[in-house]
């Protein structure tokens, strides 16, 4: 069987597929002034076809993890069938999704039920104001609750993703609000450092701190850095036995963070997408039409591996092509 391997020696058995740039919320370091229509591109979104014609094509190529992100996945009218889709008719084992919590209280169930094996949440802050200020959205308390029910009927992978902002999120008192979350509740709790995008770059400049500060807080209250299997993502993660949760870091501007990369994007309009960050892709939309063009639509994506980049240069302020995370899936 041909698998997705590059000239680096680096295998990919993981793929992040967009399946829509909309979101509901305006976050500051993604959308500050909400969702946008980019009307120099009116190509549509994938539809329910291509995504199964594709993830069918990752599944021969060894892939066994796909998570759909955005955008807001759960904004598509068709959400649920495209994971009956990917679940049933594709064979990929770990079918997980990225959210930002839009009425989680009220698609907890559907979710847990859908075969989803795995859920990231984004909540920037345990801060009802502080959550508020960063997405235009007053609705920690419902995606809160949305989590506890997802708990209560027994949903067992669940992780958090919060931007690390300074002044914002990165006080020693935010770091231990989220300690003593973890301690109770069998939750990821991972922090990304602000990635600066095409268009983001004065809020970069006022808001990016290095993770340094938060490992040095784990450091001090005795984590311990523990590393997962080949379709983990590419968090630092660190547990203690006594909390039933984990912290993670995932710090892109780190000495030899590309190393261990081993996923691809799809972007919402059937671009394949080498790296976050990257210039290079090829749009795959006129081989997803038909169900014979799986040998054709295999080899082109092989192909396309060999102008995979060793790193995406983002500590020399190179963002590539990428204007925002919700044009790529985040």
């Amino acid at each position: 069987m041909n698998i997705l391997k590059d000239n680096f020696g680096r295998t990919f058995p993981y793929i992040r597929m967009s399946i829509t740039d909309i979101c509901n919320f305006k976050c500051g370091y993604c959308l500050p002034n909400g969702y946008q229509v980019d009307k120099s591109d009116t190509r549509k979104f994938l539809h329910l076809n291509e995504i199964r014609r594709l993830s069918k094509c990752f599944s021969l190529l060894g892939v066994n993890k796909i998570r759909i992100t955005g955008g807001e996945p759960t904004v598509r009218k068709d959400f649920f069938d495209i994971i009956k889709v990917l679940k049933f008719d594709s064979e990929i084992e770990n079918i997980a999704i990225t959210t930002n919590g839009y009425h989680l209280d009220q698609k907890a169930k559907l979710l847990a039920k859908s075969g989803l094996t795995g859920i990231n949440i984004s909540i920037d802050s345990l801060n009802q104001e502080t959550f508020k200020n960063i997405t235009g959205h007053d609705r920690l308390p419902e995606i809160l609750n949305g989590i506890e029910i997802l708990q209560d009927i027994g949903f067992k992978n669940i992780k958090i993703n919060a931007v690390l902002l300074n002044g914002v999120n990165s006080s020693r008192k935010d770091f231990d609000e989220w300690s003593k979350f973890i301690e109770k509740n069998k939750i990821d709790l991972r922090y990304i450092e602000l990635m600066r995008t095409g268009d983001n770059l004065e809020y970069f400049k006022k808001y990016h701190i290095s993770s340094k500060i938060f490992k040095e807080y784990l450091d001090e209250n005795k984590w311990i850095h523990q590393t997962f299997g080949k379709d983990a993502g590419p968090s630092l993660n660190y547990i203690n036995p006594q909390y039933k949760g984990k912290f993670g870091i995932i710090a892109p501007y780190s000495k030899d963070f590309c190393k261990s990369c081993n996923r691809l994007r799809i972007t919402s309009r059937a671009d394949l997408r080498l790296c976050l960050f990257g210039n290079t892709g090829i749009n795959l939309r006129h081989l997803l039409q038909k169900d014979d063009q799986l040998e054709e639509l295999r080899d082109l994506i092989l192909k396309q591996m060999q102008f995979k980049k060793e790193s995406h240069y983002l500590e020399l302020g190179d963002t590539g092509s990428t204007k925002n995370l919700s044009k790529t899936g985040g």
